[in-house]
Parts: C-alpha cells; structure tokens; sequence
C-alpha cells in the first residue's frame, strides 16, 4: 500500500498542472471535448471513473490490462456517440 502511495504521489506531482485548477464536469462534458483532453487528464478521469463504477465488494486492487481494455471500450463508444456526455457513455459501458 505504502507503494501505491508513493508511486500515485509521484504521478500527481510530476503530471503538468494548470496555473487555475480545472474541473471536469463528466455530465456536461461531451465524448468529443473527452476524447479532445490531454492523455494525462485522459488517464485522471479514466482511473476515477474505474474506480466510480468499482462496487463496495469488490477487490481492491488495480488491473491494468482490465483498465486498458475499458478505457478503449469507452473510448471506441465515445467516438461513435462525439455528442453524448462522458457520465452517460461511461454508465452504459462501465456500470456493471
């Protein structure tokens, strides 16, 4: 775990941070400005939105193959449905 922390730790502080914080908002944000972001951001909101859609009992534990392969099936249905928002292409390929 100590790891983990320090490895995320490590990633945030080296990952470019604009002058002003940015939010995202993933219910008005459209598949296309998505697709559009930087691939760090990209990455940000892939993670969280993994883990938004991770239920209470599942393992704690990150796959990265499993992550690869939603972040390119959102991403093949973001690119099919450019004007849908992040929350609602997420929702129909990540939810359980």
């Amino acid at each position: 775990m100590t790891i983990l922390v320090s490895v995320l730790a490590a990633v945030l502080l080296t990952a470019e941070v604009p002058a002003h914080a940015q939010a995202v908002d993933l219910a008005a944000t459209k598949c296309k400005e998505f697709l559009q972001l930087k691939q760090d951001r990209i990455v940000f909101i892939l993670m969280w939105l993994d883990g938004y859609y991770t239920a209470d009992e599942d393992p704690v534990v990150v796959d990265f193959d499993t992550a690869k392969t939603k972040a390119e099936k959102l991403g093949a249905y973001c690119a099919q449905h450019p004007t849908l928002n992040v929350i609602t292409a997420a929702e129909s390929v990540l939810a359980k």
